[in-house]
C-alpha cells in the first residue's frame, strides 16, 4: 500500500456533502462511503480530525426573519446531528471515533478540550469537532482552521461539490479556469469563495495549506492523503 503523505489532517466536510441526493437529511448510503474511505486512511497510519457543517438541516441565513445569533446557533445544534451520525458510521466499520462539541452537550459527546482531543488522535481515533466554534457570526470554515491550527494539522482537507477552485464558477461559466495552486492572497484579492474571507485569512496567517477537492467521488480523499494531483492546493 502507497504511504501516506501526512500523518495528521483535519477533513472538512459541508452537510449538503452528507445529505447526498437528497439534499437534506442524512443519506446513510452517502455517509457510510465516505466513513469506508476514512477508515482507510486512519488504517494508513493517518490521524484524522474532522469538522462537520449543518447545511443540509439548517443554515443561519434561512432564518433571515429571526435574529442572527439564535439563527446560527440553531446551525450549530444541526453539525451536532451530522457529527453523531458520522461517529455511528465509524464506529460501525470498527473506527473508534469522538464527538467533540464547542457548546457543551454531556450526555451525547464530550465538551471541546484540547488536550484530550489531541490524546484521541494519537491513539488512531478519529475527532469530529461539531457546534463550529461555539459563537455566532463565525462559519464551520473558521471552525476547521481554527481547530486545525490547535491540533497542528499539516493540511486541512476541503470536501465540495467542485473539484477545484477555479477563476468563476464552472457551472455558470464556461470559460472558468481551473486553478492547480494559488495563494491566499490572490484567493482573497480575486474574492474566489472558496471559503468565507474570515477562514482563508486565518490560514494564511497561520500557514496552513488548504486542498480543494470534489468529494463526489469519496475515493480522492485516499487519493488526497497519498499526495497525488487532485483539486486545488491553496498555501
Amino acid at each position: 500500500m502507497q504511504e501516506a503523505k501526512y500523518k495528521r489532517v483535519l477533513l472538512k466536510l459541508s452537510g449538503e456533502v452528507l445529505a447526498g441526493e437528497q439534499k437534506t437529511g442524512v443519506n446513510a448510503e452517502t455517509v457510510g462511503k465516505i466513513c469506508d474511505k476514512i477508515k482507510e486512511i486512519v488504517e494508513m497510519g493517518v490521524q484524522v480530525a474532522i469538522v462537520v457543517g449543518g447545511g443540509n438541516f439548517w443554515r443561519g441565513r434561512n432564518g433571515h426573519q429571526m435574529e442572527r445569533s439564535t439563527a446560527d446557533y440553531m446551525g450549530m445544534l444541526a453539525t451536532a446531528m451530522n457529527g453523531l451520525a458520522l461517529q455511528d458510521a465509524l464506529e460501525a466499520r470498527g473506527i473508534n471515533s469522538r464527538v467533540q462539541t464547542a457548546i457543551e452537550m454531556r450526555e451525547i459527546a464530550e465538551p471541546f478540550i484540547i488536550r484530550k482531543a489531541e490524546k484521541h488522535l494519537a491513539k488512531g481515533r478519529v475527532v469530529i469537532f461539531a457546534c463550529g466554534t461555539g459563537h455566532p457570526y463565525f462559519t464551520t470554515d473558521t471552525a476547521a482552521v481554527l481547530r486545525a491550527t490547535e491540533i497542528n494539522a499539516e493540511i486541512i482537507l476541503l470536501g465540495k461539490s467542485i473539484d477545484a477552485v477555479y477563476s468563476a464558477d464552472p457551472k455558470i461559466d464556461k470559460t472558468a479556469v481551473k486553478y492547480e495552486k494559488i495563494s491566499y492572497l490572490e484567493v482573497l484579492e480575486q474574492d474566489l469563495k472558496v471559503m468565507d474571507s474570515t477562514a482563508t485569512a486565518l490560514c494564511r496567517d497561520n500557514n496552513i495549506p488548504l486542498l480543494v477537492f470534489g468529494i463526489s467521488d469519496p475515493e480522492n480523499i485516499v487519493r488526497a492523503i497519498k499526495g497525488e494531483k487532485i483539486g486545488t492546493l491553496v498555501k
